[in-house]
């Protein structure tokens, strides 16, 4: 395969890790989500603590969620620098979350996701996940 092809292959992979990402938190298919992380990956920026393995980040996922009836994740489009099997991606987020005990509520967020992906075993995996917040709106129907 030539450079150039590998490239786009790498980004269009790189873009579909990400898509799972938001997939798998949207329909509370947590094993999909948990298949895009590396099971070493540190995730900053989701609140105070910071969390290191991909399970350990997904039961904090999971319990984060419950407090939330459907949510959506709305990606724009993804800016990466791929360096062999490592790859640096930019991905802007706005995610709308309706409350679970107020369903005419939205919070909607605002933000950027700065993640690291390795290719691990022929996939791409993130390594490293920051969410780097923009902003917040509660609104009430």
């Amino acid at each position: 395969m030539s450079d150039s092809v590998q490239y786009v292959a790498d980004r269009i992979a790189l873009m579909d890790v990400m898509l799972k990402y938001t997939k798998g938190v949207d329909n509370r298919d947590l094993d999909l989500y948990r298949s895009v992380f590396a099971d070493d990956v540190a995730v900053v920026g989701f609140g105070a603590n910071e969390y290191h393995g991909g399970d350990a980040w997904t039961a904090y996922v999971k319990e984060a969620l419950a407090q939330y009836g459907p949510t959506q994740h709305m990606l724009g489009p993804q800016l990466a620098t791929v360096n062999g099997d490592n790859a640096h991606c930019r991905t802007d987020v706005q995610a709308l979350h309706y409350l679970k005990d107020k369903p005419d509520t939205t919070l909607t967020l605002w933000a950027t996701y700065e993640t690291d992906m390795k290719k691990i075993n022929g996939e791409w995996k993130i390594t490293r996940h920051k969410l780097v917040p923009r902003g917040t709106r509660i609104q009430s129907d």
